[in-house]
């Protein structure tokens, strides 16, 4: 196939071809013990570019599969309640990680392309007086689909419901 091949989906987003150039350099391995000089710098930058003055700047090495697992341990225990949804590949993942990292998921299953189930959610929410819900998940962009979910309306249905699960 002649000329460059595109990816059409919400990310990663097309460069111009000169950007594309100045890093046409071989990647960096986020395991290999050279990549700590690599990023000694990106700290200041970081700092700068998010106005963090007194602030401690982290640097997380690796997949997007890593951010969620990172996100989920750090914040959850096994057997913790959670909320989620399925409705594309991403969810999908999601709730499996979910399940084998231990917690009790309830999982609503929707159409793929259908997005965050919202009503459905605001029902759970408002049923549950014991809080037992510790979190609430939703994917914001299924990129399998190209549905967006609507993050503002769980916030809302959280809010409506006085419920303090982290979403």
């Amino acid at each position: 196939m002649a000329g460059n091949t595109h990816l059409f989906i919400p990310g990663p987003t097309n460069i111009p071809e000169a950007v594309r150039q100045a890093m046409n350099i071989p990647m960096e391995d986020m395991r290999a013990p050279s990549f700590p000089s690599l990023t000694l710098g990106l700290f200041e930058d970081a700092k700068k570019v998010f106005k963090n003055e007194t602030g401690r700047v982290f640097i997380y090495p690796s997949s997007g599969t890593g951010a969620w697992e990172s996100a989920m341990t750090n914040v959850l225990n096994p057997g913790d309640r959670v909320l989620m949804s399925r409705f594309g590949q991403f969810s999908h993942l999601w709730v499996d990680m979910a399940e084998r990292l231990g917690f009790e998921v309830d999982v609503t299953d929707v159409e793929w392309g259908a997005g965050v189930p919202v009503d459905i959610y605001a029902d759970k929410l408002a049923a549950d007086k014991e809080h037992k819900i510790k979190a609430v998940f939703c994917t914001h962009n299924e990129t399998a689909t190209g549905v967006t979910s609507d993050v503002a309306a769980v916030r809302q249905a959280l809010d409506a419901a006085g419920h303090p699960a982290l979403l």
